[in-house]
């Protein structure tokens, strides 16, 4: 099992993200699409990486708007695993 970050950590690595932001022991980014297709689409792309990282997002999608909320359910909070995970969906 992958240990928890720090604090201090968690806002290391948070600065070092653009449009990701904590909620609670979560970190959550809100992509806003042209329509739902373009959501949709956005949604599937995430399908690979998750699966490849054993990794996969909590996702709520509402028409244009996709939120994506990453934690490490098995450790309890926020892991590196979080962060690597959010880094490959902002390159997405």
């Amino acid at each position: 099992m992958t240990s928890q970050l720090s604090e201090a950590e968690i806002q290391t690595r948070l600065s070092q993200l653009s449009d990701w932001s904590l909620d609670g022991m979560s970190i959550q980014s809100v992509k806003t699409f042209d329509g739902f297709v373009e959501a949709i689409a956005f949604v599937n792309k995430l399908v690979e990486p998750a699966e490849t990282a054993g990794h996969h997002p909590d996702i709520a999608i509402s028409y244009n708007k996709v939120t994506i909320t990453l934690t490490t359910h098995d450790a309890g909070g926020l892991t590196p695993k979080d962060f690597e995970m959010a880094e490959t969906i902002n390159h997405l």
